[in-house]
């Protein structure tokens, strides 16, 4: 089994917001995802899906495009964005994805020995929060990481690769320590596959390894479209 991640897909099979108008770097995004992803993934693999992934408001909206999701080879695991205001009672997200597709929100789930965990999360800060909205916002997503990062502890084995999701970067723009890396720690993850970022003057670095950790940068903008293979062997 191999894994491979992607993120910010932003479809917009109803809500017809086309990203192309953001630069060429989006033309045929979603098509260019696919070849790569057909190319690459197996039956028995995992893609992981780290948020903003239909304009759709509504669920009935954004249907569609998780269906053009699923239809692609593998296991689908997705994580909610900023952007994905479909995405409210996970009950009927769950009901409502297509077979071989899954929803994480503040979990875990387990494929054979890797186990994937999650939450959405906030921007950390360079110094203080913006607002007192923003703090709480954030603590509460420190929080619901840490209930994820609880329930993987419960259902870890010795042999046990983790890979944590969270849309937002887990550190600031000059990848310092954050409450969010401290926890991450913590619990000893393996490997983190975040989103978010857009964009020519992204500073975060695609691949970065810090305390021992693997951060990985899947804006699909970032990666030229194309997924990223996460590396299980420990």
């Amino acid at each position: 089994m191999k894994i491979f991640a992607i993120s910010d897909t932003h479809l917009s099979t109803v809500a017809e917001k086309p990203m192309d108008v953001f630069g060429a770097g989006w033309e045929d995004h979603f098509e260019r995802i696919c070849a790569d992803w057909n190319n690459k993934v197996g039956e028995d693999d995992l893609v992981l899906i780290a948020g903003d992934i239909s304009w759709g408001m509504y669920l009935e909206e954004a249907l569609p495009d998780l269906e053009l999701i699923g239809k692609q080879k593998g296991k689908k695991i997705i994580l909610r964005g900023n952007h994905d205001y479909w995405w409210k009672s996970i009950s009927a997200v769950r009901n409502a994805l297509p077979e071989n597709m899954y929803a994480i929100q503040n979990d875990c789930l387990r494929f054979d020995d890797v186990l994937i965990c999650g939450s959405r999360g906030w921007t950390v800060p360079e110094t203080d929060f913006k607002s007192e909205e923003d703090e709480k916002i954030y603590k509460r997503e420190l929080i619901r990481l840490e209930l994820s990062l609880q329930a993987m502890q419960k259902m870890r084995k010795e042999d046990d690769f983790v890979v944590a999701m969270t849309h937002y970067p887990p550190f600031n723009a000059k990848m310092q320590d954050s409450e969010v890396t401290a926890l991450l720690e913590k619990y000893d993850v393996n490997c983190v596959v975040y989103g978010h970022l857009h964009g020519k003057s992204c500073r975060v670095k695609l691949d970065f390894v810090k305390n021992g950790i693997r951060y990985l940068l899947t804006s699909c903008d970032q990666v030229d479209c194309k997924l990223v293979e996460i590396d299980i062997t420990k």
